[in-house]
């Protein structure tokens, strides 16, 4: 078993979260913990970082609001950032940690900053969502 895979998988279930799905072949996890707004939250052990991927929302029309809003949020969050998918169409948080040094901590920082996220800009990702 690749040791950050599984590394990764002990520091997910002593954080508590659900794994709904997993692939050790292809390292990918795939996490929720309803409390924290995290559902589906996809989590790939790809030597030699962890990348985490939480599809936020979809943009209908996109607007020079939207993107400037996301932009200012971005620095605000402590771990990660608000991207956009390949077709430009859908908001992701994406954040990505070195595997080497990998620990809880560092882990559940990341993953508390998603959290804190969603929860202070819920209502502005409702609002956008709906354009």
């Amino acid at each position: 078993m690749n040791s950050h895979y599984t590394k990764t998988r002990d520091f997910l279930q002593k954080l508590n979260f659900n794994i709904v799905k997993e692939n050790e072949k292809d390292g990918v996890l795939v996490i929720e913990k309803e409390n924290f707004g995290i559902k589906n939250l996809i989590i790939g052990v790809a030597y030699p970082i962890l990348i985490m991927e939480q599809f936020i929302f979809k943009i209908n029309k996109p607007s020079e609001e939207v993107f400037k809003s996301l932009l200012q949020k971005n620095r605000d969050i402590i771990h990660g950032a608000f991207v956009l998918d390949e077709t430009g169409s859908r908001v992701i948080f994406r954040d990505t940690l070195q595997l080497e040094n990998l620990d809880l901590n560092e882990l559940e920082a990341s993953l508390n900053s998603l959290s804190l996220l969603l929860s202070e800009y819920s209502d502005q990702i409702i609002t956008f969502s709906k354009y």
